[in-house]
């Protein structure tokens, strides 16, 4: 099947159009490597908005009130690079300072796929200016706008004032029927439905075509009547080529007040001369020389130049598009600039989230826990801390996936608030059992500024692992609090119990693990949260009580706040030369300091090591790791109520692992630990074999 060039409006568009579309085609045969049909089908839609709605500065990509734009599906990188070539986007330089440089030039573009290139195969935030979200799974992009739309809207409540509109920003997610069928979009789509959230806008390229082929192989619901369903508004666009609908689908988006907007737009894969580019195989791999010579003569452009944008279509997007974003971003600033003489306190916050940096004082009424031996579950006491820091850190904010009320992540100080559609100003989300979208949206919330958190059962991890992995590779710092970490949520059995999680948690780069193992560990470790910087956390807790080590000095206790370093000495022998190291993080802590203390009844010289966060150890030097484990004791025992897999490399060859590589089971939580081998005695006896000793 095949169709006729675009019903363009003017010469203009149809070139603007054509360039996009030559430009994604030129880019995958140089690369030999990519899905040239998407971009070729979509370009009319991309055109029609960033030509005529889209409100973005081409010279300031940073600017705090631009309009977003999502590419959900992310195979159809070259159709993003096209655009922010030809609109003459400029590229960020040192502590994102926009420089004079644009972001991506037609050398660039030649290097589509290749090592090094700012256009790599799938879009990614951080490498490429203008790229407001990494995509590559499908549905993510999706489902991560819609955090945006809620920092939009939660931003404009927190911080508008009358006659002053800092914050009006709309979001924009172009996506396929791959994006449609994932998981991850339709619950965002779900929560963005019930928020009402009129900000948001996801355009639904329906092609009707995946790798394998037709959508008629596995995907034929009625999606209109689905997200009118989840209280959507929702309209269609006939032809993809039809740029006065595809205005007039944008105009009704921009005058709804009460939902999301979904426009459907119908396309074919690519349009072109009536060959391959019509199969599905042209999904996925280049056209070749042949069919892009016959492609672009159909389109009437000169079918032996490669890369050709005519001078005429820079010109158009800068007098346009550029214009058009250089005087909204202009007046921008002059009202940010009376502002800030009529709100000095709201503007100076303003500054300081979207420069990423802490107020002074955040820290001010962080507790400090009194010895226990009963102590509280580190969730607990996670809690009362979050809460002394968000009361200092108006942009701190987030929620859990229906399971606050056991992750302790609510905030209760006056003011707090819930967001929904009523208040826009709350900083408690209600994310719902949407535990993958919840992970997404708090990737959307951090690129918009907003310092977010997000909590489960750490079990559950597994369920957002795509977006937690998008987090750690944006470098975004989400705070994700997971909870229940061991068997110690004892009854609910092996379901529920996370055996493996820590290991794969510590195991994706960029990601910093923090498991506490008391209370002053726990406030320690959220003031190291706060001040890491770029990348994402992932926060440890217990469910069951932890004793409050007893830190006064003279008790042989070292202060919390070597968590930090991420491990550090916590009781060490009397010369500070150990026979042997105890190690362990989070609920093992304190079983592991009175394995140390029936050690040294028995005249063993015993060294007890926190090591609650793996990443930030890492990232010492090693003089520091030598002196917390030096190289010459080499009798070792690590604790863990998880799986051993990785402990090598700090017990190294001689050491062992209380450890579990098995499944858990359902039985209270002592009855477990004995099952498992989780007593002092079994520690002991451990450190002894270590030691070449003999246990009876």
């Amino acid at each position: 099947m095949t169709s006729a060039p675009p019903l363009a409006a003017t010469d203009i568009d149809h070139q603007c159009i054509t360039a996009l579309r030559t430009l994604a085609m030129d880019a995958v045969q140089a690369a030999r490597s990519g899905h040239p049909g998407a971009p070729m089908g979509m370009a009319p839609i991309m055109y029609a908005l960033w030509n005529g709605h889209l409100r973005y500065d081409p010279a300031d990509p940073t600017w705090p009130n631009r309009d977003r734009f999502v590419l959900s599906a992310g195979h159809a990188s070259t159709l993003l690079y096209g655009i922010l070539h030809i609109a003459g986007v400029r590229a960020l330089g040192q502590d994102d300072v926009v420089s004079e440089e644009p972001a991506l030039t037609i050398d660039d573009l030649k290097a589509f796929r290749q090592l090094d290139s700012r256009c790599p195969g799938h879009p990614e935030y951080g490498l490429t200016s203008g790229v407001e979200c990494t995509t590559g799974p499908l549905g993510t992009g999706f489902a991560t706008s819609v955090g945006m739309a809620i920092a939009a809207q939660w931003q404009a409540a927190t911080f508008n004032r009358a006659n002053y509109s800092l914050f009006d920003y709309n979001v924009y997610a172009l996506g396929g029927d791959g994006c449609m069928m994932e998981g991850i979009a339709s619950e965002a789509a779900s929560l963005a439905g019930h928020l009402g959230l009129a900000n948001l806008c996801w355009i639904y390229d329906s092609n009707r075509i995946t790798i394998e082929g037709t959508t008629e192989l596995t995907f034929t619901e009625d999606v209109a009547t689905r997200f009118m369903g989840y209280g959507w508004n929702v309209t269609r666009v006939a032809d993809a080529n039809d740029l006065t609908m595809l205005d007039r689908a944008f105009e009704a988006f921009g005058r709804e007040r009460d939902r999301p907007t979904l426009v459907i737009v119908d396309s074919h894969i690519a349009y072109g001369a009536p060959t391959k580019q019509d199969s599905p195989s042209a999904h996925g791999e280049p056209l070749g020389d042949e069919e892009i010579a016959a492609t672009k003569r159909f389109y009437g452009s000169p079918e032996n130049e490669r890369f050709r944008v005519p001078a005429a279509v820079y010109e158009h997007f800068a007098t346009r598009f550029g214009a058009r974003g250089r005087d909204s971003r202009t007046s921008w600033g002059a009202l940010f600039g009376q502002y800030r003489t009529e709100h000095p306190e709201l503007a100076d916050a303003v500054r300081l989230m979207q420069r990423q940096e802490l107020p002074d004082g955040w820290d001010r009424d962080i507790p400090m826990f009194p010895a226990d031996e009963k102590g509280k579950a580190t969730r607990e006491t996670s809690g009362l801390v979050l809460n002394a820091i968000a009361a200092r850190i108006p942009w701190l904010l987030g929620g859990s996936s229906d399971l606050a009320p056991s992750t302790k992540t609510r905030l209760t100080f006056d003011g707090a608030g819930d967001f929904s559609r009523s208040d826009r100003s709350g900083r408690n989300l209600h994310f719902g059992v949407r535990e993958h979208a919840a992970g997404a949206v708090a990737n959307g919330l951090a690129l918009s500024k907003v310092r977010p958190f997000q909590s489960g059962f750490l079990v559950f991890s597994d369920f957002q692992r795509g977006a937690l992995r998008l987090s750690a590779l944006m470098e975004l710092p989400v705070i994700h609090v997971y909870t229940h970490d061991s068997i110690g949520v004892g009854e609910d059995g092996p379901t529920h119990q996370p055996v493996e999680h820590l290991a794969s948690l510590r195991a994706m780069p960029g990601l910093v693990d923090l498991r506490p193992g008391d209370a002053n560990e726990v406030a320690e470790a959220w003031r190291s949260i706060m001040t890491l910087g770029l990348g994402p956390v992932a926060l440890v807790l217990s469910r069951q009580p932890l004793p409050t080590l007893d830190r006064s000095p003279g008790h042989g206790t070292a202060p919390a706040a070597g968590v930090a370093r991420g491990g550090y000495i916590l009781r060490d022998a009397p010369d500070g030369s150990p026979d042997v190291i105890l190690i362990a993080s989070g609920s093992e802590l304190s079983l592991a300091v009175e394995a140390g203390s029936a050690l040294e009844h028995a005249g063993v010289r015993v060294r007890v090591v926190s090591l609650p966060s793996w990443e930030l150890f890492a990232r010492q030097d090693g003089a520091y790791r030598d002196s917390v484990l030096p190289p010459t004791v080499t009798a070792r025992v690590a604790v863990e109520q998880g799986s051993s897999f990785g402990w090598e490399r700090f017990i190294g060859a001689e050491g062992s692992v209380v450890a579990m590589d098995t499944f858990g089971a359902s039985a209270p939580l002592e009855h477990l630990q004995q099952h498992y081998g989780f007593t002092t005695q079994t520690i002991v006896n451990t450190a002894l074999r270590a030691m070449g000793r003999t246990v009876d």
